[in-house]
């Protein structure tokens, strides 16, 4: 079953690494196939890491955009994951999920719950959005997530 998912006007989505825009009317598309993607408004850029948390979430965002990449960002995710470990004690079981979920190859979920601490500030049990794949509108998996 294709995954289908929604753009809004003038939206941008990141797909295998092509940026591809919406029009100006919001626009239906579906993916067939395995691919990697990320809407605009999942992509952090790097002018605006302002915190741990979103430094985390912008490594995994590098090894999930540019495979190609991976294992020097994969490096870089380790120290990352080591600082905000430090920095935020009281997470401990959020981040350890978040280093199960990259090392099982499952970045969107892994992004998914890591900007779920910096929405919210508590280790990852705000309402920014289901870590599980539930249905909200920030909630749709990729074509290659897997379950856990």
């Amino acid at each position: 079953m294709p995954l289908k998912f929604v753009l809004r006007p003038n939206e941008k989505v990141i797909i295998n690494g092509a940026v591809i825009g919406a029009g100006d009317r919001p626009g239906s598309f579906f993916l067939y196939n395995t691919a990697n993607f990320l809407r605009g408004r999942e992509v952090l850029k790097e002018e605006q890491i302002d915190s741990i948390e979103k430094k985390l979430y912008f490594v995994i965002q590098l090894v999930y955009i540019f495979p190609e990449d991976a294992t020097l960002n994969l490096q870089r995710f380790a120290s990352i994951l080591d600082e905000t470990r430090q920095a935020r004690p009281d997470a401990a079981k959020t981040l350890g999920e978040i280093e199960r979920l990259v090392e099982a190859r499952n970045y969107y979920r892994a992004l998914k719950l890591c900007r779920k601490m910096f929405k919210s500030g508590d280790g990852g049990t705000g309402d920014g959005g289901s870590a599980d794949g539930g249905t909200g509108d920030d909630d749709d998996a990729p074509a290659n997530d897997r379950m856990p």
